[in-house]
């Protein structure tokens, strides 16, 4: 299954594990509450995956690499202790805490969350010394004499012995405690999440084209060959970086990330044409609105890859408009929520005061591991405009009704501002569909144009939020299954020509 599914599959079991009756216990004793063992190839985003299920559950999460561990971290060092059996005293071994088992207690105590997932990463590949402990910590949730507490679910994760010769296999009595989950790479489901995390619109575009890249492994005399989306989502990052920088990232740099010589040429060939079209077609102005005939007759004597190209930028800058107000909404959303709060309760509190209240939820979510990076970049700014507005307001003279009318108009100020943007953002999507319009008229270009649309969270969000017209129009006058199809196969057929036009 994908990982998409994977997920939900995970989410949908923690939620079963956890779930109590009436009189507090456990609807699924500990002890049937079987491990999941997440298999599938490297990179897929298997680690990231559990950080998204704690977030979302809003329980703990504690991570390990397990082959980072020996024998005696996870079992505990020995020390001799004395007891007495039958009315002698003998010298007893025991052991020191699990250096496993001790962080669960320690996140207990740091988030609040009783309950939470212990996810083992790289499962299948322990030392031969710690094979042993970790079967029995599978089979018994215990490490030695230490148990894991009650609430505490087992997420493992390993790759397939074709990705790693050093895996060991589990054996039948082993896997028949275990709820085992296999994953394979699907582009898809990834593209929902690149869109999602901002991944430059070129590594996507160039996969969509290319999927046979997106995740590839091969044995080779030369060594492994591969391409992972973990490479591929770090390659991203690195591109945008260097293009703040003014730096461009060549072939070289590219095989850094995608170690497979093939693949990296390929698409370094492709990032090149990419920042050529960039530069040839200015997608700002035509998002202002602005272009001339020149500009259509040359792209309508382009190739077919040249239109895709050319639709991507435009994909690109939208997603970025679009990610832009969604966050400007939700700052907004949060900053009302804080202000009906000052509103109701003025009488007691000054805006000092919620500041302070915003910064003290701020720190508690953190503490609990509740927030995602968006969440926390947009409470800090709630925070930064509550002590912009207290200091405006310490500045001026006001009593009662006063003050409250002047932080109304400052706050009016911070709609005004997501207005403004939301009405440039669906000007700049009008002029979109209208250039594409004019260069294509109804084609595959303009399928290929909706679809990514479709494909972008944030871009769903926005037509949802404000409609669009032109988007209704034209999504609802395609067959986007059938059409879809025929994109696919002309960017195959297109290939050949790009292949040629690099050689040009």
């Amino acid at each position: 299954m994908d990982i998409k599914r994977a997920k939900q599959e995970i989410k949908d079991a923690v939620e079963a594990y956890l779930l109590k009756d009436a009189f507090g216990e456990y609807q699924i004793p500990a002890i049937r509450q079987r491990p999941i063992l997440l298999m599938g190839p490297p990179g897929i985003g298997k680690t990231q995956v559990m950080e998204q299920i704690a977030k979302e559950m809003r329980i703990g999460l504690v991570s390990y690499t397990i082959t980072h561990h020996t024998r005696q971290s996870a079992v505990g060092l020995p020390f001799i202790r004395e007891k007495e059996y039958g009315g002698r005293t003998y010298s007893v071994t025991e052991y020191t805490m699990s250096e496993i088992i001790a962080p669960v207690y320690d996140k207990m105590e740091q988030t609040g969350n009783s309950e939470g997932i212990l996810f083992l990463d790289e499962i299948n590949c322990v030392s031969e010394t710690l094979a042993p402990a970790m079967l029995q910590f599978l089979q018994g949730k215990t490490f030695g004499t230490h148990k894991l507490p009650d609430g505490w679910i087992i997420v493992a994760a390993g790759n397939p012995p074709e990705y790693n010769k050093s895996v060991r296999e589990f054996d039948v009595v082993t896997l028949d405690r275990l709820k085992k989950i296999d994953v394979e790479a699907d582009f898809p489901v990834w593209k929902e999440y690149a869109y999602r995390q901002g991944i430059h619109q070129a590594v996507i575009s160039y996969l969509d084209a290319r999927r046979e890249n997106f995740c590839r492994i091969e044995n080779t005399v030369d060594g492994k060959r591969f391409a992972t989306a973990r490479g591929w989502e770090d390659l991203s990052r690195l591109i945008q970086v260097y293009e703040m920088l003014g730096k461009t990232a060549d072939r070289e740099v590219i095989f850094q990330y995608i170690q497979h010589r093939t693949i990296a040429k390929d698409f370094a060939n492709y990032l090149e044409l990419y920042y050529k079209y960039k530069t040839d077609y200015n997608v700002g102005e035509i998002l202002n609105g602005k272009w001339d005939p020149v500009t259509l007759q040359k792209i309508q004597a382009a190739a077919f890859d040249e239109h895709l190209s050319i639709i991507s930028l435009l994909n690109g800058r939208l997603g970025s408009l679009f990610q832009e107000c969604f966050l400007q909404d939700a700052y907004v959303a949060k900053l009302y929520e804080y202000l009906i709060y000052y509103r109701d309760n003025q009488a007691i509190m000054m805006l000092d005061d919620v500041r302070a209240m915003a910064e003290k939820d701020l720190e508690d979510q953190k503490r609990a591991e509740l927030l995602t990076r968006e969440q926390e970049q947009i409470l800090n700014r709630v925070i930064g405009t509550l002590n912009r507005f207290a200091l405006e307001v310490k500045g001026e003279i006001f009593v009662g009704d006063g003050v409250l009318d002047e932080v109304r108009e400052m706050f009016g100020q911070e709609r005004e501002e997501l207005d403004r943007m939301t009405e440039e953002t669906s000007d700049a999507l009008d002029n979109a569909f209208r250039f594409l319009e004019d260069a294509f008229g109804e084609s595959q270009e303009m399928v290929a144009f909706v679809t990514e649309l479709n494909a972008n969270y944030y871009s769903v969000w926005f037509i949802n939020e404000n409609g669009n017209d032109l988007y209704f129009r034209h999504n609802k006058g395609l067959l986007f299954e059938e059409r879809h199809e025929n994109v696919i196969r002309q960017m195959e057929e297109a290939e050949n020509m790009f292949n040629n036009a690099l050689k040009s």
